[in-house]
């Protein structure tokens, strides 16, 4: 892992803090092969019926897809933000842990699109999504 990628997590961390990620819970599980993000689903997460609310998937998804792209491209130079997401929710969630992993589908060199998928306890598909990133040069 090159010292500017290990530099750019750190910084992740320390701002974890008081971002959507610390008021919903959620925890970065893994930054290597690919970014896998989770949270323990309790009443924040839920819609009125009693399920996780979808909005949770795509955050979720968008999160560990901004997360790895940022960790592939250099921020020194570029910024890196959601172009497009969508999502497909199969199963519905209402208790346990779900996971979002990312993977890079298309690399070129002003968009990366990742597939996300989010599972349940059992390692089930709950809901799988494609996020398209914009990479800028910086001003």
């Amino acid at each position: 892992m090159s010292m500017m990628r290990k530099e750019l997590i750190e910084i992740i961390k320390q701002r974890h803090q008081n971002t959507v990620f610390d008021t919903l819970g959620i925890d970065i599980d893994s930054f290597d092969p690919e970014v896998v993000v989770s949270l323990s689903v309790d009443h924040r997460h839920l819609q009125h019926a009693g399920i996780v609310h979808g909005g949770i998937f795509v955050l979720l998804a968008e999160s560990a897809a901004s997360i790895a792209g940022a960790l592939l491209v250099d921020m020194t130079k570029y910024h890196v933000f959601g172009m497009e997401i969508n999502a497909n929710h199969v199963r519905s969630v209402s208790s346990g842990r779900i996971s979002a992993q990312s993977r890079l589908i298309y690399q070129g060199r002003s968009t990366l699109v990742y597939n996300v998928e989010t599972v349940n306890n059992d390692g089930k598909l709950v809901s799988i999504s494609r996020c398209t990133l914009a990479v800028r040069l910086k001003k």
